[in-house]
């Protein structure tokens, strides 16, 4: 897998998680003004390993 920093059409910065085969899995969602902010994100993704899995459809009822 890569993250891939890139502009968007507006000038932001944006980030896009690809697999193996190409795909992509996983996007920024918005765009960053500044490059710092972007790649900041990136590495909040990669911490997110530690974050818990909640089962949404059990809190819908």
């Amino acid at each position: 897998m890569r993250f891939e920093l890139y502009r968007d059409a507006g000038g932001e910065w944006r980030w896009r998680l690809r697999v193996q085969n190409g795909n992509v899995i996983a996007d920024s969602g918005e765009g960053y003004v500044r490059r710092e902010d972007c790649e900041h994100a990136i590495t909040l993704v990669k911490r997110s390993g530690e974050a818990s899995v909640v089962d949404m459809t059990t809190k819908i009822a």
